[in-house]
């Protein structure tokens, strides 16, 4: 007789605490926010995406392509990144067949058992697409079937399921030097899904970054400035953060590796800028730039209104290998110590204190937060700590920092949930994760006597849409 497949079974109290009386309350929060309007307000969903509308190609494609999540633990088995249908930079040949793909995926699938990432797929098989067996090796061709089946219906085309998640706003990540086609044409278009783009100028404004040089004409061209020399490299970013604002931008974005900052003297940005031009720069040059485009930052927000967020901390393609041969975004970035407290304080000695300026500030280094992070943001009007974040987004690292946040800057101090996904359709499952997360935490709480359960319902209620949108000015 045929072994019958497991079932796919997700428990209505997942995630909560098994203390009966925490489990209670953490549901009861939990019911009061579970069905609220998806805010998402940073992330990196292809804006393409939403223009044609077209089917997405297959199973493969949707989960599997898009995601560095799956691809890091997949690769750190020994699994080549040409089986997984990464294509190599060089256009050398890569696997192609994507039920092979799906097939692989499925036979490794067990990897993923008890980390976030299996915590999202398991919601999106689920409840998006309705799958009832596990995902394995020997359900994997019959599962990639039932939901390359379900693509090709209208209810599962991009808008379709934009509306049918409740995504209230959607914002993309954008290079300086973007056009934002993609925007006009949804805009252009009728559909009222709310998509917004980010400003983002970090080819730009790191003089290490790959084809900064070949950026900067393309800025010259976009901003219609000629950008030959430091006042006019400022003026074209102003240019373009105007025209980011027209198209719906609430919010800068600033992936560094540290968060230093500091002004420069009179004089030393012009120096540097031309070094630079000349390809003369040098790494301490790069290092001033960046810190001192940060106070700039700072200041054109507090005349433009655009929110900042600075995301430090990541060693960048930290397999060079990988990098080489494949490009970024590979799953190959790794956490580095940050330290805030001095690196921040140029910026928030000059703008902290200023109501106008909202600055997010978000770490891949835990120690940091009862530290620095909380005791920063729980004095500086300015400053608000984003969510965990990339490595931290999970149920454990949510709690972590829940717990080592909460006591010294409040909830208040905090900015909500963001989901910082390229892979769209795992944004209600990261939403879903982190409301049930923060449910259960709240219910610690109350079950102590530390807040009592009204209170515990305001505070579920703002850190599932009330932060971001205030953060966010949504």
């Amino acid at each position: 007789m045929k072994k019958p497949q497991p079932r796919l079974s997700l428990k209505a109290d997942r995630f909560f605490d098994p203390n009966p009386a925490v489990r209670t309350v953490a549901r009861k929060l939990y019911q009061s926010v579970k069905n609220l309007p998806i805010i998402s307000p940073h992330g990196h969903v292809d804006a393409n995406l939403f223009v044609e509308n077209n089917p997405f190609p297959n199973p493969a494609e949707l989960f599997l392509i898009p995601d560095h999540y799956i691809y890091r633990m997949l690769y750190s088995q020994g699994i080549p990144m040409e089986s997984l249908g990464v294509r190599p930079l060089d256009g050398s040949s890569t696997e192609s067949n994507a039920r092979k793909i799906w097939k692989l995926f499925g036979e490794n699938y067990y990897l993923f058992r008890g980390t976030p990432t299996g915590a999202w797929l398991n919601h999106e098989f689920a409840e998006v697409f309705g799958i009832r067996k596990r995902f394995t090796g020997a359900t994997a061709i019959e599962i990639y079937d039932e939901i390359n089946e379900k693509l090709q219906q209208p209810k599962f085309r991009p808008r379709a399921l934009f509306d049918r998640f409740k995504i209230a706003v959607l914002s993309t990540t954008d290079a300086a030097t973007d056009t934002l086609e993609p925007h006009k044409k949804i805009r252009a278009s009728g559909w009222k899904g709310n998509i917004i783009p980010c400003f983002r100028p970090d080819g730009v404004t790191d003089l290490k970054a790959k084809n900064w040089k070949t950026n900067i004409e393309l800025l010259t061209e976009r901003a219609g400035v000629d950008v030959t020399s430091y006042s006019r490299f400022i003026q074209a970013l102003e240019n373009r953060r105007v025209f980011f604002k027209s198209m719906g931008a609430v919010s800068t974005d600033h992936g560094v590796s540290s968060p230093h900052t500091h002004e420069f003297t009179k004089g030393e940005g012009e120096r540097i800028f031309q070094r630079a031009l000349m390809g003369q720069a040098t790494a301490e040059d790069a290092a001033q730039f960046t810190a001192h485009m940060l106070m700039e930052m700072a200041r054109m927000s507090i005349e433009d209104g655009l929110v900042m967020q600075i995301h430090p901390g990541s060693d960048r393609n930290h397999n060079r290998i990988i990098y080489d041969k494949y490009g970024p975004d590979k799953g190959c970035d790794i956490p580095m110590p940050t330290e805030y407290t001095h690196n921040l304080k140029d910026l928030l000695n000059k703008y902290g204190n200023d109501s106008r300026l909202t600055v997010i500030v978000f770490t891949l280094d835990e120690t940091t937060y009862a530290r620095e992070l909380a005791p920063l943001a729980g004095h500086y009007p300015a400053m608000k700590l984003g969510p965990p974040w990339w490595f931290h987004d999970s149920i454990e690292g949510m709690m972590r920092f829940r717990s080592m946040v909460t006591e010294t800057a409040g909830i208040y101090n905090t900015a909500g949930f963001n989901d910082d996904t390229r892979a769209f359709v795992s944004i209600p499952a990261r939403h879903d994760l982190s409301r049930r997360v923060d449910a259960n935490f709240l219910a610690g709480l109350v079950t102590r006597h530390i807040v009592e359960l009204d209170e515990a319902q305001d505070m579920i209620y703002d850190l599932a849409n009330g932060l971001v949108k205030k953060a966010y000015k949504l």
